[in-house]
């Protein structure tokens, strides 16, 4: 990353302070809507709804399932910020470019991250249409430098170092599954590992084959940047995955894998992904670190 690519301090605090100036909504949790998930953001109550292009700073969602609208609003008594779409940096952001809405939301007072996305299976256990608890990933393209924290540290936001040994909040993730079991729905539920990659191609086999003998339990292009940033400046953070498609680990399997596919299974079950991050929403704590 070149020093042109760097964003200051000051670029955040100007979005920030252009969306306070906006909206007289205070949100202390903010989601992020994976592909064809943002049918949540239309559920908040009171909006204020702006579109990406007429957000000083703020990039532009290119993907189809993605909206590219930043919607304020009332979800169960909390004040809420929703992304109907996000940034990956296939589409040609840089790290710090796909990260810099959670650096936004920090400044606008935001406590609790939500981060859902669509994700392909390699755990055989896990099915299209299940939900998969993110307890863990594996971030690779920061493995290998590709990293939204490159270059000085802003002691503004965080530590030069953050620890992401327990990035994905253990209280948000029980209240998540005992929801699941309130909501009639923990067969499709479980916890596990997911994994970014770069994109925006999906994987080879023998890609999927080396997931799959490293422990990781589902496989998308985003996120896991998101959630890097979130804990650097200080946010809890609460993920999930839905399954969309079972990645391919066998040469004898004809099946493939496309957006298409991606979209109908985000569509079929985000009544059920909406019912959840809504009753999460409600029964969690904003002013600490403890859910209820």
């Amino acid at each position: 990353m070149n020093s042109k690519e760097r964003i200051s301090h000051d670029d955040y605090q100007k979005t920030a302070d252009w969306l306070k100036s906006q909206t007289k909504h205070r949100p202390k949790v903010a989601i992020i809507c994976g592909s064809g998930l943002g049918v949540l953001a239309d559920t908040l109550k009171c909006q204020d709804s702006f579109a990406y292009s007429d957000i000083p700073g703020f990039p532009q969602s290119t993907v189809q399932g993605h909206a590219g609208r930043l919607v304020f609003g009332e979800l169960k008594g909390k004040t809420c910020v929703c992304m109907q779409g996000r940034f990956h940096m296939y589409e040609g952001h840089s790290p710090c470019k796909t990260t810099f809405p959670v650096r936004v939301f920090k400044l606008l007072g935001v406590e609790t991250l939500i981060v859902t996305n669509a994700a392909g299976s390699l755990a055989d256990g896990l099915r299209p249409g299940d939900i998969m608890i993110i307890k863990d990933h594996v971030n690779f393209p920061g493995l290998v430098g590709m990293n939204p924290l490159f270059g000085p540290n802003d002691d503004k936001f965080g530590p030069r170092f953050p620890a992401m040994s327990s990035c994905y909040d253990k209280g948000l993730r029980s209240l998540a599954m005992e929801i699941g079991k309130q909501l009639g729905v923990s067969k499709l539920m479980q916890q596990g590992v997911y994994a970014m990659v770069g994109g925006p191609n999906f994987e080879s086999i023998a890609e999927a084959r080396l997931l799959h003998r490293l422990g990781v339990d589902a496989v998308g292009m985003s996120t896991a940047p998101e959630v890097l940033v979130a804990i650097h400046c200080g946010l809890r953070v609460f993920g999930l995955s839905l399954i969309t498609n079972k990645v391919v680990k066998s040469y004898e399997d004809m099946d493939s894998v496309n957006h298409e596919g991606v979209l109908e299974v985000s569509r079929l079950r985000s009544q059920t992904v909406q019912q959840l991050v809504t009753e999460l929403v409600s029964r969690m704590e904003t002013n600490n670190n403890n859910a209820v």
